[in-house]
C-alpha cells in the first residue's frame, strides 16, 4: 500500500465551502499576543505529554538529524518518492526558498488571521517544541498537546499499516506533514499557508493540486543543500520552481479567470529569476515580484516596541503588469528586524494582494466573501514575531542565564547570506556596539563563508566556537575544533587579527590583572573553543565587561536554530 492510499484513508475531504459569518475578527492585542505566543512555545512538559507521538516519529527516518541524501530534492530518479504522498483538497499558499520561508509564512498567516480567517500554518523546523510547526485557527498559537495526541491516537493504526507496507521508507517529515494536513481538514481551516521543507519539486508538501493552489511563493535562491538539490544554483532554482502549478481556469459567468499566481521575493540573480519566470510562463501562471521597480520598501528608522527594538518601514507596492494592484503602507513598525525581514514583509504583502485580486474567483469556489484589507495587512505585519529571528532577550531572561545586565541577541543564521543579513541588522540597531559571538553549526553548512561575513564586521571582541546537538542528535554536529580551523583561515582571508586563545587562558588573565589593565577594544579578536554553551556566554560577557566597561556590547548567539533552542531551554531550566 503506497502512502497515497494511506493518506486517502487518513483525510476526509477539506470542506472549505461553509460561509464566514464575519471577516472582521481581530487577533489579540500586540502585547497579549506576544506573551501568549512565547508562553505557548515554551515546550515545557511537551516531551512527557507527547511521549508516544514523539517516540513514534523518532523511530522514523529523520533527515534533519542524518542529513539529506544527495539528489533527494531533485526531480530525478534520486528524488524523494511523491507517490507516498497525495493531494488534500484545500485552498493553500505554498512557500519555497532558501531563506525567508518561515518569516514570510508567519507574516502572511497573521495578515489572514487579522482579516478574520481561520488559518492553518505549517512550517519547519521547530525551536522548542514540535508543536510550533503547526498552528490552526485565528490565534496563531502552536497546536495544543491535546489536539495532537487526540489525532495521533485516532490514526495510529493507519500509520502503523503505512510504515509496514512502505518497509520503513516513510520519513519523520512525511508522516508529520500528513498529520498537519489531516488536522487542517479536521479543523476546517479557511486557508492553509504551507512552507516546503526541502527544495520544492520532490518535497513532501508538494502534493497540492493546481485547482487548490491560490499562490506559490519563492522567497530566495541560495547555495544551501547543494548536494541534495543538484549541485548548482540553477538546479536549486529548478527544484524550487517545482511548487509552481498550472494556472487554474475558472468559469465565472462568461469570463475565464486564471487564478494562480507566483510571487517572487528576491532579489535574484538575473538568470535565476529567468528560470523561475520561464517555469511560471510555461504553466500559464502570473508572476509578481516584490523587487519590481514600482515596489518601494524602505526602513525609515528605529524605535522601541514593548522595550525591544523595532524598525519603522514604508511598504509601497505598485503592480501594473498582468494585474492592477496598489498599496501604500507608511510607518509600519516591524518587530522582525533587518532589510531581509522588510523584504519578507513585502513578499507577504504581494501575496496578500494576489489573494485579494482573486476575491470574486474565491467567492465562486469557496462560498464566502473573500477579502484582505489594507488594515489587516498592516496589522498582520506589525504583530509578527518568531523565536530565534533577531530575538533580543529580556533582562529577566538574561538574568536566568546568569548574565545580569547583558544584551543578548539570538539569531538562527546559518548561511553566508543570513550571516551578512545578521551583521547588517546589528550595524543598523547598535552601530557602536562591540560583539562577542557564540557559534555552533551543523556539519553541512558553509562554515568558512559564514565566518568571513561575520569577521568582516570588524567589531568582534571574541568568538566562542561551541557544540550543540542538531535535531536532538550528534550526527550532524560540527566539532568546535573543526569550526576553529575554518575561522582561522577565514580571518586570514579578510585580514582580521585573532588570538587563538583558550577559555581558561583568558579567565586566568582576568584573575591576574585588574579589569582596567585587560586588553582595550582595539586589541585582537579572541578565538576560543568551548564545549559548554553556558561557559561560552558567561566568559564572553566577562570579556565585554573587561574590555568595554560601560560601552555597549552584545552577545550574539548564532549559527543554527538549534543553538538558539539550547539557550531558550537553559532559560526555562
Amino acid at each position: 500500500m503506497k502512502l497515497n492510499k494511506f493518506l486517502s484513508r487518513l483525510s476526509s475531504i477539506f470542506t472549505l465551502r461553509s460561509p464566514l459569518v464575519s471577516a472582521t475578527a481581530r487577533i489579540p492585542s500586540s502585547d497579549l499576543r506576544l506573551y501568549r505566543y512565547f508562553r505557548a512555545t515554551s515546550g515545557v512538559g511537551d516531551d512527557s505529554e507527547m511521549k508516544e507521538l514523539t517516540d513514534y516519529l523518532n523511530n522514523l527516518k529523520n533527515y534533519e538529524k542524518s542529513g539529506v541524501p544527495k539528489g533527494a530534492g531533485t526531480d530525478s530518479e534520486e528524488g524523494f518518492d511523491l507517490g507516498r504522498m497525495t493531494s488534500f483538497v484545500f485552498l493553500s499558499v505554498h512557500i519555497a526558498g532558501t531563506k525567508g520561508k518561515g518569516s514570510t509564512a508567519a507574516f502572511l498567516s497573521n495578515i489572514l488571521r487579522a482579516e478574520g480567517y481561520s488559518v492553518g500554518c505549517y512550517t519547519s523546523p521547530h525551536i522548542q517544541t514540535i508543536r510550533e510547526r503547526i498552528s490552526v485557527g485565528r490565534s496563531g498559537e502552536p497546536v495544543s498537546v491535546k489536539a495532537l495526541n487526540s489525532l495521533f491516537q485516532r490514526i495510529k493504526k493507519v500509520l502503523d499499516q503505512a510504515v509496514q507496507y512502505e518497509s520503513g521508507h516513510l520519513s519523520h517529515f512525511e508522516v508529520f506533514t500528513a498529520i498537519a494536513f489531516r488536522l487542517f481538514a479536521q479543523e476546517k481551516v479557511d486557508i492553509a499557508v504551507i512552507e516546503a521543507g526541502l527544495g520544492g519539486a520532490r518535497d513532501a508538501t508538494n502534493v497540492i493540486s493546481s485547482s487548490d493552489l491560490a499562490v506559490s511563493i519563492i522567497t530566495t535562491v541560495g547555495a544551501e543543500h547543494l548536494d541534495a538539490l543538484g549541485g548548482s544554483l540553477e538546479s536549486i532554482a529548478i527544484a524550487k520552481s517545482g511548487i509552481i502549478k498550472h494556472g487554474r481556469p475558472v468559469r465565472w459567468f462568461f469570463l475565464n479567470i486564471r487564478a494562480e499566481y507566483v510571487v517572487l521575493g528576491g532579489p535574484f540573480l538575473p538568470h535565476i529569476e529567468r528560470i523561475l519566470r520561464d517555469k511560471a510562463s510555461s504553466l500559464s501562471s502570473i508572476v509578481l515580484s516584490a523587487c519590481d521597480p514600482g515596489n518601494k520598501s524602505a526602513i525609515r528608522g528605529l524605535s522601541k516596541l514593548y522595550g525591544k527594538p523595532c524598525q519603522s518601514c514604508d511598504i509601497v507596492i505598485q503592480i501594473e503588469k498582468d494585474m492592477q494592484q496598489f498599496i501604500e503602507l507608511f510607518d509600519v513598525r516591524l518587530s522582525m528586524l533587518g532589510s531581509h525581514q522588510l523584504q519578507n514583509a513585502a513578499t507577504a504583502t504581494c501575496a496578500s494582494l494576489c489573494l485579494r485580486d482573486q476575491g470574486e474567483d474565491l467567492v465562486f469556489l469557496y462560498s464566502f466573501c473573500w477579502k484582505v484589507s489594507d488594515g489587516s495587512i498592516r496589522f498582520g505585519l506589525e504583530h509578527t514575531c518568531l523565536l530565534g529571528r533577531s530575538q533580543f532577550l529580556t533582562s529577566e531572561e538574561a538574568e536566568a542565564l546568569g548574565l545580569h545586565g547583558a544584551t543578548i541577541l539570538l539569531d538562527g543564521a546559518h548561511t553566508k547570506e543570513s550571516a551578512r543579513a545578521l551583521a547588517d541588522t546589528i550595524e543598523m540597531t547598535f552601530p557602536k556596539a562591540r560583539l562577542v559571538l557564540v557559534v555552533a553549526m551543523a556539519s553541512d553548512k558553509d562554515h568558512s563563508g559564514f565566518a568571513r561575513e561575520l569577521l568582516s564586521t570588524r567589531k568582534l571582541e571574541a568568538v566562542f566556537l561551541t557544540e550543540v546537538d542538531i535535531a536532538g542528535d550528534k550526527s550532524r554536529m560540527t566539532f568546535a575544533s573543526v569550526l576553529k580551523d575554518c575561522w582561522i583561515q577565514a580571518s586570514k582571508e579578510v585580514g582580521v587579527d585573532i588570538v587563538d586563545d583558550g577559555v581558561q587562558d583568558f579567565r586566568s588573565s582576568l584573575d591576574d590583572q585588574s579589569v582596567h589593565s585587560v586588553d582595550k577594544p582595539e586589541s585582537k579578536t579572541i578565538l576560543a573553543t568551548e564545549s559548554s554553551l553556558k561557559i561560552s556566554m558567561r566568559v564572553g560577557n566577562q570579556i565585554l565587561r573587561a574590555r568595554m566597561g560601560d560601552q555597549p556590547g552584545i552577545i550574539v548567539v548564532t549559527g543554527s536554530l538549534h543553538i538558539v533552542s539550547s539557550v531558550l531551554r537553559s532559560i526555562q531550566q
